[in-house]
């Protein structure tokens, strides 16, 4: 047997045996924030009216109810980064949010700004750097010493 025929052999008993599994339960689409709307038709923003829509629909349709989830792209380091710095009602905790970029070497010393709207511009120029430093090594120093491994699909999205 080639050994062209033989990897197809080989993928065909592998598919056989995939176990087929049952269908989770549909998710129900969930009403966007009413707050979150507000926000979104605001025009002077740094991030476009068509991006944040995109946002709160895409956690709506998921039937997610956060605010968080509804203002972001809502990815695995956007949910561990609110997992670790985001208390109360969806807010930033800044110092956490300083302590994560700290733990894991994102110099955040140039971005000192504390005009109107400074706690975003800090969220979002933080998390892109986190991102880029996360991305690069495949890990993120939790602020408990955890080391967590980010997943493959998210590394290759955002490794440039």
């Amino acid at each position: 047997m080639s050994k062209k025929s033989k990897r197809t052999a080989d993928a065909a008993v592998l598919e056989a045996e995939v176990p087929v599994v049952e269908a989770e339960t549909p998710v129900v689409p969930v009403e966007i924030d009413s707050e979150v709307q507000a926000d979104n038709a605001k025009a002077r923003s740094v991030v476009a009216v068509g991006y944040k829509t995109r946002y709160a629909e895409r956690a709506a349709n998921a039937g997610i109810r956060r605010k968080a989830a509804q203002r972001s792209t809502w990815d695995w380091l956007a949910q561990t980064i609110a997992g670790e710095c985001l208390v109360g009602k969806d807010r930033l905790d800044v110092d956490r949010f300083i302590a994560l970029l700290d733990k894991n070497g994102v110099d955040h010393s140039r971005w000192t700004n504390r005009s109107k709207g400074w706690e975003g511009r800090l969220r979002m120029t933080g998390r892109l750097a986190l991102q880029r430093v996360v991305a690069e090594c495949g890990l993120l120093q939790a602020l408990d010493g955890e080391t967590l491994e980010a997943p493959a699909e998210w590394v290759a999205k955002h490794t440039h």
